[in-house]
């Protein structure tokens, strides 16, 4: 890897409509995670600790609070040539939006034309997950193709929710097809009972990667997507490889953790990965501090817990807690409670996942919801408890029953 120049480019544009009302006023990549992250930093923590010290992430929707987040954290050595840079949509190609993710590249050419990389790494910023990019890119070289797409293994009977990738027989980790959400599968040859789903990640060379898209940019009948267009492109000219996380080997990780990973587009997939982090023994540990995930330290106190005016005793049962909470006799189970969040004398907050700076009232009981930053729960007050009181109060509740309250809502 030390002979190749490798350049890091994180995909963060999106505008998340699935993930509203976390989304209404911030990118999909900047919504919080686990306590004390944005979804971003599992991104961007994969390709520092893979060694990569050149990155962009190409922005677009309401991206304030990414770029401040990546501004006031992500800072590599400079002096060494390092940097974690926010590049907004530069309209170097006219007055317009990024039109897809193979466009966003095409507009930001001029990225890797000043750093004249040899390898170019391209990642989404809404996946939580652990991958050492150096194997990946490693196994790029071995294989000679233009491109690398990085796979998990999934369930056939999943096959229709993925991009799935289909092998060919005498070359195993050559593409002979790329299809989209296919409902009549081919299983991966040494496991009948399982596909290859793209996760998102692809390692090109800087030069082809260059060549694809100016060539996508001209067609008019493209979408310009990375998965929908330019991969199918090389599959067609027999220029792509698959690069199974099988092989990925991280520092740290555990049979049950390994090959974890979690495409959080959706209120209900965003919810289950929490419920992910809470267990004993979770499925995704945070806890790897041989491949850690990074964030902003916060400058705040410890969490605290306490009995209450009467001298009751709270409980806290599988959860997380952020730095400058409070619990005051209160019940916590199987949630995550964000930084300096208040959970006042016999509330109970059961299955639920709380942003920053949220006040739980005397009495409230929150199941089985998502409560964004600022929001005030009143004495008494309930939410996910009643879907149609939910409802009526303008909350968003999805098929499954999961309950979602706005930034800065005050519930009665």
């Amino acid at each position: 890897m030390a002979s190749k120049k490798i350049f890091g480019i994180v995909l963060a544009g999106g505008e998340g409509k699935r993930l509203m009302p976390l989304t209404a006023d911030r990118a999909k990549p900047a919504v919080p995670f686990g306590g004390g992250y944005r979804l971003i930093d599992f991104a961007l923590s994969n390709l520092v600790n893979s060694g990569l010290r050149q990155i962009v992430v190409l922005t677009q929707y309401k991206s304030h609070s990414l770029d401040r987040h990546i501004s006031q954290t992500w800072q590599l050595s400079r002096m060494l040539g390092s940097y974690v840079a926010s590049v907004p949509a530069q309209q170097r190609l006219g007055k317009r939006w990024f039109a897809g993710s193979t466009d966003a590249i095409l507009q930001s050419a001029n990225l890797l034309r000043d750093e004249k990389p040899d390898i170019v790494v391209v990642v989404g910023a809404d996946h939580v997950y652990r991958m050492d990019f150096s194997q990946m890119i490693a196994a790029h070289i071995e294989a000679g193709t233009g491109v690398t797409v990085a796979a998990i293994r999934q369930p056939i009977a999943l096959a229709d929710q993925f991009g799935v990738i289909e092998v060919d027989s005498e070359r195993p980790r050559r593409i002979a097809a790329f299809r989209e959400k296919p409902k009549d599968a081919v299983a991966i040859p040494d496991s009948p009972g399982e596909v290859l789903a793209s996760m998102g990640n692809y390692v090109f060379d800087a030069d082809v990667l260059l060549d694809s898209v100016r060539r996508d940019g001209e067609r008019g009948d493209s979408n310009h997507d990375m998965g929908g267009d330019i991969i199918p492109d090389f599959v067609e000219r027999g220029e792509a490889a698959v690069y199974d996380l099988q092989d990925n080997v991280v520092p740290g990780s555990t049979d049950r953790d390994r090959f974890y990973w979690r495409d959080v587009g959706t209120i209900d997939s965003f919810f289950d990965a929490h419920q992910d982090l809470v267990s004993a023994l979770p499925i995704f540990n945070l806890y790897n501090t041989l491949w850690p995930i990074y964030s902003q330290q916060l400058n705040m106190p410890p969490a605290k817990f306490v009995r209450d005016a009467a001298n009751d005793v709270g409980t806290t049962i599988d959860s997380i807690v952020a730095l400058g909470c409070v619990l005051s006799g209160a019940h916590l189970e199987r949630s995550v409670l964000g930084p300096l969040t208040t959970v006042e004398s016999g509330a109970r907050v059961v299955n639920s996942v709380l942003f920053e700076r949220i006040t739980i009232g005397p009495g409230a009981v929150i199941s089985k919801a998502i409560l964004d930053k600022d929001v005030v729960v009143a004495p008494g007050a309930t939410v996910g408890v009643d879907p149609e009181l939910d409802r009526a109060r303008g909350f968003t509740v999805t098929d499954s029953g999961i309950t979602v309250v706005g930034k800065g809502v005050r519930v009665e």
